[in-house]
């Protein structure tokens, strides 16, 4: 079930494309014949049940893990099983429930080292200041309200903005499509909302699709363009965030109210 999106217009190109996909773990069946799309220009939401298999899915189009059956494309390339690295330089980057970063680094050092990788120049004996992409890695920050951290120890960072500048790493990867594992997880209450706006801003900006497993609905509500509802290893329904979070079987077996 693709649950592609309803418009008169064209419809949108598909980025990635997932066909048959099957993992299992010992007796639990993460993935049962999934077939999902995910377009050019969307925020996707997978929900479900924990356990459901949404995080699998997401290491599997990252090369993470090999699915037992199926494929996975990625601008009409086959990439089922590449390794992450590949996968990477395609053009999927990923950011994970605890953000990636070296904790007694600067949050700018952070951004060279990943700049340093994406141009294949990472050498233990290179200074980073002498990195050319420096003012590249400050806009980034900048796009995700964080320049301001730039000399800062990312360790010291709260959460939310440890998060920011996970994502900001993730962009400087040049990235077509951001795979996102609970964007939000262990940010403060109050700051998750300011969190998102910022990341979904950034994401338009420098025109990233992106895919996020959530279980805060509030946050698929405003912030998806299409959910798509994982349940015992299958996508029970996908389509419009309202269309799927008012579905009575939705709410009873994902919502739980």
């Amino acid at each position: 079930m693709s649950g592609a999106p309803h418009s008169a217009a064209a419809a949108p190109r598909i980025l990635l494309e997932a066909r048959g996909i099957e993992i299992r773990f010992g007796g639990v069946v993460a993935a049962d014949g999934i077939d999902l799309d995910v377009y050019e220009g969307e925020n996707l939401a997978i929900i479900g049940p924990n356990g459901a298999g949404k995080t699998t899915f997401l290491n599997i189009c990252t090369g993470y893990l090999r699915p037992l059956a199926g494929s996975v494309r990625f601008n009409a390339r086959e990439i089922t099983a590449q390794p992450p690295r590949t996968i990477t330089r395609l053009g999927i980057a990923r950011a994970f429930q605890i953000p990636q970063l070296f904790s007694d680094h600067t949050v700018l050092e952070n951004m060279l080292l990943a700049a340093a990788v994406r141009q294949k120049r990472w050498n233990l004996l290179k200074p980073l200041a002498g990195i050319a992409e420096r003012d590249e890695m400050i806009a980034l920050l900048e796009l995700v309200d964080c320049a301001q951290y730039k000399d800062k120890r990312a360790g010291d960072l709260p959460e939310g903005h440890r998060k920011l500048v996970d994502i900001a790493i993730a962009l400087a990867l040049k990235p077509q499509l951001l795979l996102m594992d609970e964007p939000t997880s262990g940010v403060a209450s109050a700051d998750k909302f300011e969190v998102m706006e910022i990341l979904v801003a950034a994401l338009a900006k420098a025109k990233v699709s992106s895919v996020f497993v959530e279980h805060d609905m509030d946050m698929v509500q405003r912030y998806a363009n299409r959910v798509a509802v994982w349940s015992t290893g299958k996508i029970k329904r996908a389509g419009p965030p309202k269309e799927v979070l008012e579905d009575p079987e939705v709410i009873r077996t994902v919502i739980g109210v």
